[in-house]
């Protein structure tokens, strides 16, 4: 057998060795890149080009307002934007109902909402209860308010009401059914407002009647209490009656003084003299009625006015209570509020997000800022450290 003798020529020329391989494109970036740009951006784009669902937007317009309130002017539209106006008050009291608590509760008594958001074949993150979350009463409050939005438009005083569902059918149900919880919400504030103004009034009626009875009492018990109806009557019956008794007086005195100047020695003289007496015991009698003492009639007249005025300003009081009265019966049959549908709610014909190629930049952007603030702040420390 024959031996094979090899014999070493040196090192093999580099045209005849094999090329190296290029290393492969994701093998050339960071790893940090790699981890927080890359990455995100890949999970973003599976979910929302493969895995999230179509979701369908339901939008309705509309205003709450009184039968008597006008466009408002410049002027009130700046305090609308400082919180002054009250429609625009009346208008955000509807969208806490909206979104609250009572308001999915009266949505739920016409639709299965708890279904609608849970739709089986809708992805595991959009629907209820999502990904981990329990099914529970808080859990249906959190995912119905993720589905409703309610806005306002402070210049046009108009609010916008959007429902979103994995149906179109279903974010038209329950964006009306939303519409007609509200209109039947502002029908109760107008009942109890209507209410409590009759009864308010009615109440105010009742004590001005209590009043007027209580003062028509006292005068009736002062007339009794006294024996006259009218103590002012009798005391100007008094006055007349001491106006008669000296006119009388006057003219005896003078007979008499006629007479004594005739006849000094006349008989006549002494009867004068009587009448003349009498008449005027007769004068300072009725004038203690009327002034002087404590049963005189100055005491009474004074009380007596005060419980006739008492009288009149209770019987106006009740004119008044009975007009206001009759007043808040003829608003409370006129609605204070209504809401006006501007445009009613629509079945969508085709999904409005999500906005699939938008989200995925969104988050490669957001990612990409992040990397390169990372990125700023690990070479400034570098930096620091070198130096």
């Amino acid at each position: 057998m024959t031996e094979t003798k090899i014999n070493y020529m040196g090192p093999a020329p580099e045209a005849l060795l094999p090329a190296p391989k290029a290393p492969a494109f994701w093998r050339k970036l960071p790893l940090g890149f790699a981890l927080v740009v890359l990455l995100p951006t890949i999970i973003a784009l599976i979910y929302n080009l493969l895995i999230a669902s179509p979701i369908y937007v339901s939008e309705a317009k509309f205003v709450v307002r009184s039968p008597g309130q006008h466009q408002p002017s410049s002027f009130g539209v700046a305090l609308q934007g400082v919180g002054l106006s009250s429609g625009a008050n009346d208008s955000f009291a509807v969208h806490d109902y909206i979104t609250s608590r009572d308001g999915l509760k009266d949505v739920r008594r016409t639709q299965d909402v708890a279904a609608i958001i849970g739709r089986p074949d809708a992805d595991f993150l959009s629907r209820y209860p999502s990904f981990g979350a329990a099914q529970t009463e808080e859990g249906l409050y959190k995912g119905f308010r993720r589905f409703v939005t309610v806005g306002y438009d402070s210049a046009t005083g108009i609010s916008t009401l959007r429902v979103r569902a994995f149906r179109p059918n279903d974010a038209y149900a329950i964006n009306n059914a939303l519409l007609i919880a509200s209109e039947q919400l502002i029908n109760r504030l107008n009942e109890r407002s209507a209410t409590d103004l009759v009864a308010d009034a009615a109440r105010t009626q009742n004590e001005a009647r209590q009043a007027l009875q209580s003062a028509q009492a006292q005068l009736a018990a002062f007339r009794n209490r006294q024996g006259y109806i009218d103590p002012t009557l009798s005391a100007r019956e008094s006055s007349e009656l001491i106006g008669g008794l000296l006119a009388n007086i006057a003219q005896l005195k003078a007979e008499r003084d006629q007479l004594q100047s005739e006849a000094p020695a006349s008989p006549q003289l002494d009867s004068l003299n009587g009448r003349i007496a009498a008449y005027e015991r007769q004068v300072v009698s009725e004038r203690a009625k009327i002034a002087g003492s404590a049963n005189s009639l100055a005491p009474s007249v004074g009380t007596y006015e005060q419980l006739v005025l008492a009288q009149e300003i209770a019987d106006r009081q009740l004119v008044q209570a009975t007009a206001a009265v009759v007043t808040a019966r003829d608003d409370a049959r006129r609605q204070n509020l209504y809401l006006e549908r501007i445009v009613s709610p629509h079945i969508p014909d085709e999904p409005a997000l999500p906005r699939r190629w938008f989200a995925v930049f969104t988050v490669f952007a957001s990612a990409l800022l992040v990397y390169a603030l990372g990125w700023l702040v690990l070479a400034g420390v570098r930096e620091h450290r070198q130096s």
